[in-house]
């Protein structure tokens, strides 16, 4: 008798689990829960749980059901096939989520359909797929970015004609941008590792209010993954290992990441290395493009030699290693403490721009070497939380971050036997403290204040490559030089009427500089700049929902950014036969911004969205002829060189259009397009008006996307239009050796375009390869101010393990 028992409890048990479906996200593989499941006339009804799982034995094997969730699109299927499909059902998110998160607003999560600005968030599952090189590269895939690039280590982001120091960079909720962020491009956002990046949220115009100086043109937020709490009293353990290979520079890419937790602490673990060869770009273009020659150095003696493979950019190479160590520990459901190590580290890289730079006869090279020394960035990033009732606030945020920073310039001329050499290193503290108040009926309240305070230590070294001598050099910056920030903040959202919400703020920072000016070298005029000044900026929009499927957006902000020491205090040489001096009589640059969005929502198959903007920007910090010392000349590097220097000297007005498609035709085939027009102009020393530096050329992308339950292909073409002679900046027009040369003889930036295709293939649920075929016809093209000419066909092969 008990053996029948035991036959019968078998089959019971069998037949039971053969009834459980789960039900999962069609992209991620996540299991997604309460997804309500019925049949036609819902008559018999079942809910899937916190694990994706409902129970399908109410239902009969033929019959029709339909599974349904708020995110998700509607599917209709039968019991059998479900169970054909190994128990498991897949459901594909919506073309629009109204109830999508966003944190960079405010600090905290608000609901993007309430936010007036213009924000674009990437997440972590579009970004593996696009599987980019850099974080730079994963900004400029998305589509809305546009990228400069001197050389292959860097990527300079230019949003909305604004770049450089006029942008903020942040990592988990701490500024990236230092006292010595320059207005030349900067490639600080490659030390971030797009393997941990969980989400990217752009905001796209003036964020000053909550981020303080530089968020005149946009912020970048990156926010990298956090360590998983287990849901029981076992470890939990799980993890990822990734690799990449690319043919357009030999890349080699490995990462690894481990997560451990348990039900109250957790730990996140992650490495990944990099190693790119020379670049080589594609065949069909400019010749001008073509790298000749270049100079190689034996014994001390430099030597200009042609280049054999002239497509080989020669070096461009570099290695770089990233590292992260995360923890969490949450007591309970009110406390959450997070602590962050992050670590990245290149090896020298060649600045490329200008080692192409040719000698004013044409006849050679002016630089034997000209490459940075390891970039390096550690941070250590302390934040508490905390959740409840208090009498003033439902959430408060406490956050403490220290980040140093380490970069250096080596270059020689061409048969020079001196190497200069400058090194600077930043010590950068920050302290937040921010509030969240949601009790006041339909009004939200934010609030908080911040505290920045830099220190820049900066050496300059001669090099003898003959004698081996060292002798001490004028460093880049005042030593020691020190630059502060103290400032507070408010931001409300009001829900007028549940389709229409108000959202205004404002912000006071004062700032302060200190700088010693050394008179070892120079004779300056000045010993010290002591700079105390503030800046009030506000911000006032709205989000409306004539109809459900349209919204319309309205916001005018304002922004700034006050001096720094690279503003006060840098001596370098800007182009040829130009030096940059300290000026310590600066002001804050401030920004007037208006914009208008609309978007439409057609039957959740087609997404329209549209944007215009203005941005009026004074007393801008621009670099103009000086007179230091009553002369406009002196000789730097052993050369007579025009005086220059940073000034509130300009006014500019940026306006441009964003557009936007996204057409979901079927359940596997779909479409999305971007383009971005932008207009900037910027006034000179003589009150005429030049076209802006930083106003990126038209440009924008075309895809076409077809996936089904482990196939995901996208076939896309990237655009660029053309910038004539005359629409180049004047700063742009003295670098001929980096433009192609139009019918007259003049350097512009040419049009192009490059066809490309990318697949992702889940071999199983934790197994997942990656293929891109990129410059599919091999074009020669260099984008709008960039020194590198950008990789030919391009081969990318990946691999990932989830574990």
């Amino acid at each position: 008798m008990s053996k029948y028992i035991i036959v019968a409890f078998f089959l019971w048990c069998c037949l039971g689990n053969g009834q459980e479906i789960v039900v999962l996200d069609a992209d991620t593989g996540e299991e997604i829960s309460n997804v309500a499941v019925y049949n036609r006339d819902k008559s018999k009804i079942a809910l899937s749980d916190f694990d994706g799982v409902f129970n399908a034995t109410v239902f009969l094997d033929k019959e029709r059901i339909t599974l349904k969730h708020i995110g998700y699109q509607e599917f209709k299927t039968t019991k059998v096939q479900l169970q054909r499909q190994g128990q498991k059902a897949y459901l594909i998110m919506k073309a629009q989520q109204l109830d999508e998160v966003v944190m960079s607003v405010s600090k905290w999560e608000q609901q993007k359909r309430d936010i007036p600005n213009r924000i674009i968030s990437l997440d972590a599952r579009s970004i593996a797929f696009s599987a980019p090189q850099t974080s730079a590269d994963l900004l400029q895939n998305s589509g809305k970015v546009f990228v400069q690039k001197s050389q292959m280590g860097g990527g300079s982001p230019m949003i909305r004609g604004f770049a450089t120091n006029r942008l903020l960079l942040s990592v988990d909720g701490v500024r990236m941008n230092n006292a010595i962020f320059r207005g030349g491009n900067v490639q600080n956002v490659i030390s971030i590792d797009p393997f941990t990046v969980k989400n990217t949220e752009v905001i796209f115009g003036p964020g000053s209010v909550i981020y303080g100086s530089d968020a005149i043109g946009g912020v970048m937020n990156f926010y990298t993954k956090n360590p998983l709490l287990s849901e029981n009293d076992s470890l939990l353990v799980q993890g990822n290992a990734n690799y990449r290979f690319a043919t357009a520079n030999t890349e080699n890419t490995v990462h690894a990441d481990i997560n451990l937790g348990k039900k109250i602490w957790s730990s996140l673990t992650s490495i990944t290395y990099n190693n790119f060869q020379d670049l080589r770009m594609g065949s069909h273009g400019p010749d001008s493009y073509l790298r000749n020659s270049y100079v190689r150095t034996v014994g001390g003696i430099d030597e200009l030699i042609e280049n054999k493979s002239p497509k080989k950019q020669v070096p461009t190479g570099y290695d770089q290693l990233s590292l992260m160590q995360k923890f969490l520990y949450k007591p309970n459901a009110k406390w959450d403490i997070n602590l962050g190590v992050y670590y990245t580290e290149t090896s020298d890289y060649s600045r490329y721009d200008r080692l192409i730079r040719p000698t004013s006869d044409g006849l050679g090279l002016r630089s034997a070497e000209w490459y940075y020394g390891p970039q390096k960035w550690f941070m250590g990033n302390a934040q508490v939380q905390k959740k409840g009732n208090g009498k003033v606030f439902d959430g408060v945020k406490l956050g403490m971050a220290y980040q140093y920073f380490e970069e250096s310039r080596i270059n020689r001329d061409f048969q020079d036997e001196v190497r200069n050499s400058t090194k600077e290193k930043v010590d950068a503290a920050n302290f937040n403290i921010d509030f969240e108040n949601k009790k006041i009926g339909n009004f939200k309240l934010y609030y908080g204040a911040e505290y920045i305070y830099n220190n820049v230590r900066s050496t300059g070294n001669d090099f003898n490559i003959v004698t081996e001598e060292n002798t001490n050099a004028p460093s880049r910056y005042p030593d020691g030089s020190t630059w502060q920030s103290l400032a507070g903040y408010a931001n409300g959202e009001y829900k007028a009427k549940p389709n229409f919400t108000i959202m205004s703020g404002l912000r006071y920072s004062h700032v302060w500089v200190n700088a010693t000016f050394e008179d070892t070298f120079y004779d300056f005029p000045f010993k010290t700049a002591d700079l105390s000044t503030g800046a009030l900026t506000g911000s006032i929009g709205f989000s409306w929902f004539p109809r459900a499927n349209l919204q319309v957006t309205l916001n005018g902000s304002t922004g700034f950014r006050a001096p720094n020491i690279d503003d006060v205090g840098k001596i370098f040489d800007s182009e040829p036969g130009s030096v940059v001096v300290p000026n310590p009589d600066l002001e804050p640059e401030y920004a007037y911004n208006a914009e208008i969005g609309v978007q439409r929502n057609i039957s959740d198959k087609f997404i329209l969205k549209g944007a215009a903007y203005y941005t009026y920007l004074v007393d801008a910090l621009v670099r103009r002829d000086f007179s230091y010392n009553g002369i406009s000349e002196i000789e730097y590097g052993g050369e007579l060189s025009n005086v220059q220097a940073i000034q509130n000297a300009a006014k500019a007005y940026v306006y441009g259009f964003e557009f936007g498609l996204e057409a979901y035709l079927t359940e596997q085939w779909s479409l999305a397009s971007n383009l971005t027009l932008t207009e900037g102009v910027e006034e000179e020393d003589d009150g005429s008006e030049t076209p802006a530096r930083h106003a990126a050329p038209t440009f924008g992308d075309f895809h076409v996307i077809w996936k089904n339950q482990r196939l995901r292909t996208d076939l896309f073409l990237n655009y660029n239009a053309e910038i004539a002679n005359e629409d180049l900046a004047v700063s742009e027009q003295s670098k001929e050796y980096i433009y192609a040369v139009d019918e007259n003889g003049n350097p512009f930036s040419p049009s192009w375009y490059t066809l490309n295709f990318r697949s992702q293939y889940d071999v199983t649920n934790n197994f997942k390869v990656t293929t891109s075929l990129e410059n599919i016809t091999d074009q020669r093209y260099r984008t709008y101010s960039s020194g590198i000419v950008a990789p030919g066909l391009n081969v990318v092969l990946g691999v990932g393990y989830q574990f």
